[in-house]
């Protein structure tokens, strides 16, 4: 570890870093804050406890001096072309993610894929390590990291670790067809604590412990052996009289900064937009929205298939509804993406050449992002939210569109595969497979009488409103407060929960 090397109390690992690198038409540069919901959630225990963010500026081959920005210490971490291929854009994107998201796309390994992705884990982990304090608390963040809390563990064990998984963790049978399953299950359990975004991605991951490794799993803790040397503190001895040191693993569900998008739900310039956004419509009896990264694991195709029925069906007509998809950009050089925004542009264009009309149009569809104002702005103006995922972690457009709605109006119609689902129990929940379902529910949606779509809107925004990203935060930080370095001491009391 450099002596030279400044050093945080509290340092956060992700693979992205939360700026981005901005260039003008005149060539200079600049870093422009992005402040996504992780961000929002750790601005103030970072600014509290001058912490630092440790990851990638997003770019290849770029190198840079870590700066302040907004209170926060950034640090990067560089990557090579060839890194970025390998790791992020193979191993990370194009094995794990498919993997973890239940074989909807088939996975491909490769061996270099998989030796990047150990080198660039060891250098998340020795950047982290070099800077944090002793004693210090280290929390990594998501499915590109993995490896790294073993890695600390090993390099620095006078420190907290905790770790988030923020996609899903998938059944025993399909986590190992991966051939380094074991090194992945043994580089998460380098941290204290695990989080997951469901009780049932953690009830998968300790019974691949269980299968696996073979360690014994006492929900919600896995008891993983130790050494003395690798001990530090007290050790727990299990009843196998094995020397152990207790890893927390549960579910932390993540959630939206809620009070930020009803404030912006409550500006007039923002429902003047929303009311703008009806009429360039041609002011449709319904305005049904989807929502996502143009991803297969958002059931896109199927939401576009039922609406496609439906019209062919005679059951709606363009005139009564329209489906606006927002399909914001996603790693456009990886081959399945490139096919699926082609088969998605073919079926929006053969649906509107079917069914469109001179003044209304089938599917208002969007490959491009939107500001924050402007996605708060066609929350409003949606009559229906459409989130038909086929495997999600969480899907935080749901909580977005429910904090948006302050009229207590407006239908959830939200896949029973996505995260949220666990919470969002007032929605009208879904199994995006089933079309002739989806049809029957996006009626039903269209029918339903305000009466009732105000008693279901209120208890989803209590949910989101009481459980907000701040409080998810908060719940993760307790649980690694009550470790020390190695050891599980106490659990908050909500932690006898399965």
């Amino acid at each position: 570890m450099s002596d030279t090397a400044e050093r945080y109390g509290f340092v956060v690992v992700s693979n992205r870093l939360p700026v981005d690198r901005v260039v003008a038409e005149d060539g200079s540069a600049s870093w422009q804050h992005s402040p996504g919901g992780l961000v929002t959630a750790l601005e103030p225990v970072m600014k509290a406890n001058d912490g630092a963010w440790v990851g990638w500026a997003g770019q290849p081959e770029l190198e840079f001096e870590p700066f302040v920005d907004e209170g926060i210490h950034i640090v990067p971490v560089p990557l090579s072309a060839e890194e970025v291929q390998r790791y992020y854009e193979g191993f990370s994107n194009d094995t794990l993610w498919p993997l973890y998201h239940d074989v909807i796309a088939a996975p491909t390994y490769h061996r270099l894929w998989w030796e990047a992705y150990v080198q660039v884990n060891q250098r998340f982990a020795d950047r982290a390590a070099e800077i944090t304090e002793e004693g210090g608390t280290i929390w990594v963040q998501d499915y590109q990291l993995q490896l790294v809390p073993k890695m600390l563990r090993e390099a620095r064990p006078d420190v907290t670790i905790g770790f988030f998984n923020h996609i899903p963790f998938p059944p025993l049978g399909i986590f190992s067809q991966l051939p380094w399953r074991r090194q992945i299950l043994e580089g998460l359990l380098g941290a204290d604590v695990i989080g997951f975004q469901r009780g049932d991605d953690a009830s998968n991951f300790s019974r691949a412990v269980r299968h696996l490794l073979g360690y014994g799993t006492t929900r919600p803790y896995v008891e993983v052996p130790v050494d003395d040397d690798a001990t530090t503190g007290s050790s727990h001895v299990s009843r196998r009289g094995t020397k152990v040191r207790r890893v927390l693993a549960k579910h932390f569900p993540i959630s939206i900064d809620a009070a930020s998008y009803e404030e912006l739900a409550a500006r007039p310039d923002i429902q003047a937009r929303a009311a703008e956004i009806r009429a360039g419509l041609g002011n449709p009896k319904t305005v049904m929205l989807g929502v996502d990264r143009l991803d297969y694991t958002k059931g896109i195709r199927h939401r576009m298939k039922a609406f496609g029925e439906l019209l062919a069906d005679g059951r709606l007509s363009v005139e009564d509804a329209t489906l606006v998809q927002v399909a914001s950009p996603s790693r456009e050089r990886v081959e399945t993406y490139k096919t699926l925004r082609d088969e998605i542009e073919l079926t929006v264009g053969r649906i509107n050449g079917d069914y469109a009309t001179m003044s209304h149009t089938a599917i208002s569809y969007h490959h491009h992002g939107y500001p924050r104002e402007e996605m708060v702005a066609l929350y409003l103006a949606a009559d229906i939210m459409l989130v038909t995922a086929l495997r999600d972690g969480m899907n935080l457009v749901a909580k977005e569109y429910v904090a948006v709605r302050r009229d207590n109006d407006g239908v959830l119609v939200l896949s029973e595969f996505a995260g949220a689902a666990d919470e969002l129990k007032s929605a009208l929940l879904i199994n995006p497979h089933d079309i002739g379902g989806l049809k029957n529910t996006i009626m039903r949606a269209i029918e339903m009488p305000r009466r009732d779509r105000t008693t279901r809107m209120r208890a989803l925004r209590r949910r989101v409103l009481e459980h907000d990203v701040a409080s998810w935060s908060a719940s993760f930080l307790q649980a690694l407060e009550n470790v020390r370095p190695g050891q599980q001491i106490t659990a908050p009391a909500e932690e006898d929960a399965s």
